[in-house]
């Protein structure tokens, strides 16, 4: 049998369960996961191998309509990504009906001629009847080669979901080596990893204006030991004790919960110090952004 590979990527409106099931997929954290919605803003690539395959999951940022440039980025960036894809998986929940994101997305898809296969995510918190009306909808809507429920959070249906998949990837090569998971600088995985953290710990006090910059990275081999300075940036000023939190507590968790999560990733020991600074308006600021890492390639 020939061995296939390919580019497969997964989009939804946010908070679908997107990261989830990449990281589902591929059997480490590649991207974050937050009750918030629109917690993806980079396009972040995941990397699965298998015995007759080798797919390359682009989780993008939610498609929505955008209210800032940093929103404009993660939509331009998600529509970007649908032209240049072997496969595209749209992930959906089991609604009544179809609401107005989804067919902001489906508007989107009649666009392209790559194949797309709808998974209907949370099979696990639907009965059979709210399932197959929810199947039903979207396959008079011809728009999906396969559609098939899935459970992203308890791993239901996954194999099925990668043979599908693997039928529309053409014959390749391996892209990267057999133990790679993701092709995400470590630099920006351990931000994402921190930002996942902050959010976490912020709840609904800051919704969206934070964002992580990892500043410093020095590995000590003496002592197998990474030391990171990482700076957390908000919008004002009243935004920042919020963070810290009363005497530092806050702070201290969220460094303490990703600091776990970065050892995990590193596979040793590591000393993170995190700073919050103010930097107002960041989310309208194009040099900010591109400093940050929110950019389009050229």
């Amino acid at each position: 049998m020939a061995f296939k590979s390919g580019f497969v990527a997964v989009i939804g409106r946010p908070n679908v369960g997107k990261s989830t099931l990449m990281n589902r997929l591929v059997g480490e954290k590649v991207a974050i996961m937050s009750s918030k919605p629109q917690t993806t803003r980079n396009t972040i690539r995941g990397i699965l191998t298998r015995e007759t395959s080798q797919m390359i999951l682009v989780d993008t940022p939610g498609l929505h309509k955008p209210s800032s440039k940093l929103g404009d980025f993660m939509v331009q960036s998600a529509l970007t990504t649908l032209q240049d894809v072997d496969v595209i998986l749209y992930l959906v929940e089991p609604e009544n009906k179809i609401g107005p994101g989804d067919r902001y997305i489906m508007e989107q898809l009649k666009k392209v001629h790559t194949p797309i296969v709808l998974a209907i995510n949370k099979m696990d918190l639907s009965n059979s009847d709210q399932l197959e009306a929810c199947f039903n909808q979207y396959e008079e809507t011809e728009l999906f080669r396969r559609i098939l429920p899935v459970s992203a959070t308890l791993g239901e249906n996954m194999n099925q979901l990668l043979k599908t998949l693997e039928d529309f990837l053409p014959e390749g090569p391996h892209y990267f080596p057999e133990e790679e998971y993701t092709d995400q600088p470590e630099r920006v995985m351990v931000a994402e990893l921190i930002r996942e953290k902050v959010l976490q710990y912020l709840e609904q006090e800051i919704p969206h204006g934070v964002a992580v910059m990892t500043e410093k990275m020095t590995y000590r081999p003496e002592k197998n030991l990474t030391e990171i300075q990482a700076a957390i940036f908000c919008e004002k000023k009243s935004h920042k004790g919020i963070i810290i939190g009363k005497n530092g507590r806050k702070l201290k968790g969220i460094g303490k919960a990703a600091r776990i999560d970065i050892e995990h990733l590193m596979g040793h020991q590591v000393h993170l110090e995190l700073w919050v600074k103010v930097k107002e308006g960041w989310r309208d600021q194009e040099n900010t952004l591109k400093d940050l890492g929110y950019k389009q390639d050229s």
